[in-house]
């Protein structure tokens, strides 16, 4: 996570997280349909509409890196030195966000979110979303040099890995596994050269 620079936005990073820590609590102890946006602001001891002014729905809180992974993926992209592979730091940061996903303590997280419809449609929206914004900024270098249609199939493959490898009895090699095959698709891709 980006750590911020000025007072005010680490009280407001700080508050975030604070609201992120106290919903995650209570929906791990009470369950997730059992607890309301006013029970969450209660027990961060912040109004409903700062609550709000951090997270936009109640299944946000449960997802609150989704802005933070999404920038960083697409930072992957823009953020390249020239002549710089692809493939090799979207599968690094891929890997980071399972590790992450599947560490100690992740796995009731995931449980709820299974159990809960609201909270698997919102993660689907949120890789749909993911994946649309990987393509775009994929899409703008023109060094990389694909379709539309490959850069859209390319951030899918590259979002879903994220949920195929979070699932799987290793998913540090089931990360592997995957980007050898996104690799073998992006150079699939690759236009021909003269």
């Amino acid at each position: 996570m980006t750590v911020p620079s000025g007072r005010r936005e680490r009280k407001k990073a700080a508050t975030r997280q604070k609201i992120a820590d106290a919903a995650l609590r209570l929906f791990l102890e009470r369950g997730y349909d059992a607890v309301g946006i006013r029970d969450v602001a209660a027990e961060a001891d912040v109004a409903v509409t700062t609550l709000f002014s951090h997270f936009a729905s109640k299944e946000a809180l449960v997802f609150e890196q989704d802005d933070n992974f999404e920038q960083r993926l697409t930072q992957v992209v823009t953020g390249r030195a020239p002549h710089e592979p692809l493939i090799p730091g979207l599968r690094r940061e891929i890997q980071a966000q399972v590790r992450h996903c599947t560490a100690d303590g992740a796995a009731p997280i995931w449980r709820m979110i299974d159990e809960s419809p609201a909270l698997r449609e919102y993660e689907e929206s949120m890789r749909l979303r993911h994946a649309e914004s990987l393509a775009a900024a994929i899409a703008a270098d023109p060094e990389l040099s694909r379709t539309t249609t490959a850069c859209r199939t390319i951030a899918r493959f590259v979002i879903d890995a994220y949920a195929v490898a979070r699932e799987a009895a290793d998913p540090e090699a089931a990360v592997d596994e995957i980007f050898r095959m996104i690799e073998a698709a992006w150079e699939a891709t690759c236009p021909s050269r003269p």
